[in-house]
C-alpha cells in the first residue's frame, strides 16, 4: 500500500497545478488538447513512480489520419490510463455514469467528451451511448472500449459485449484490437495495492467491418486478434 500512497501523493502534487492551469484554459478556448496531453503525462509519471514499465508494441499498425475504434481486453484498473496515454491523437471512451459525478475528474471526462454508460442493461441508454460515440468518430476522435464490459476476475478473456460491434458496423471505422497483459498482477480486482512490473500493450493490425458479413464474424475476428497477443493461459 506504500507504493499506492506514493503514487496518489505524486498525482495530487502534479495534478492540482495542472488542473488549475489547463481546465480553465479548456473552458475559455474550447480546446481540450493541452488538458488531454497533461493528463497523459501525469499518468506516465504516476506509473514511473509506481515502478511500472509500459511497453507498447505495434503502434505502426494504427492508421494515420483516420478515427479508429480501439478494442481491448480488461484485467485491471491500470488498463485504461495505460492504454489511453499510448493512443496516437485523442480518444474518447466509455465510462460509468457515476464516475462523471466525481469532482474535478468527472468534469475532465466531460471536457474530454467521454461517453457515460449505464450498467443497468437499459436499451435506450445503450442506444444513446452508441449514438454519442458515432458523433465522436465523425469529429475525428478515436473511441476506446474494453469489449468485455468489465474486468476479468482471473485474467482470462470474458465474452464480448455487442455494443462496440454495433458501433463498428454502423460507422465502418477501423477496429484496432489491443491485447493488454501484465497489469493483472500489479493491481488485482478489488484491491488498491499497486505492485511494480511491466505492462504490455499490443496494438494489432486494423480490422475493417466492411470485410465481414455479420457483426458476429467481426467479433470473432477481433477476439482472435486480441487472444493472439495474450499469454496462452489468458486466452479463455
Amino acid at each position: 500500500m506504500l507504493v499506492s500512497l506514493l503514487v496518489f501523493v505524486t498525482i495530487v502534487a502534479i495534478g492540482i497545478p495542472a488542473a488549475i492551469i489547463f481546465i480553465p484554459l479548456a473552458m475559455i478556448t474550447g480546446k481540450v488538447g493541452p488538458l488531454y496531453t497533461a493528463c497523459c503525462v501525469i499518468v506516465r509519471v504516476g506509473y514511473a513512480v509506481a515502478g511500472i514499465r509500459l511497453r507498447a508494441e505495434g503502434m505502426e499498425n494504427v492508421p494515420k489520419g483516420r478515427a479508429c475504434i480501439f478494442m481491448a481486453n480488461h484485467v485491471s484498473n491500470l488498463d485504461p490510463p495505460a492504454l489511453i496515454s499510448h493512443i496516437p491523437g485523442r480518444t474518447a471512451g466509455f465510462a460509468k455514469r457515476s464516475v462523471f459525478k466525481l469532482p474535478v475528474f468527472g468534469y475532465c471526462l466531460k471536457l474530454g467528451e467521454f461517453i457515460p454508460v449505464d450498467r443497468t442493461g437499459n436499451k435506450e441508454s445503450a442506444v444513446e451511448s452508441i449514438a454519442l460515440a458515432k458523433q465522436m468518430l465523425d469529429k475525428g476522435l478515436h473511441i476506446t472500449t474494453f469489449v468485455e464490459g468489465t474486468r476479468s476476475k482471473d485474467g482470462r478473456l470474458l465474452p464480448f459485449k455487442k455494443g462496440p460491434f454495433y458501433l463498428a458496423a454502423g460507422t465502418g471505422a477501423p477496429c484496432i484490437p489491443v491485447s493488454i497483459y501484465g497489469t493483472e498482477t500489479m493491481m488485482a480486482r478489488g484491491s488498491f495495492a499497486i505492485k511494480p512490473g511491466t505492462a504490455h500493450i499490443v496494438f494489432h493490425p486494423p480490422i475493417y467491418p466492411a470485410e465481414f458479413a455479420t457483426r458476429e464474424e467481426l467479433m470473432i475476428a477481433v477476439r482472435s486478434a486480441i487472444a493472439s497477443g495474450l499469454p496462452e493461459w489468458m486466452r479463455g
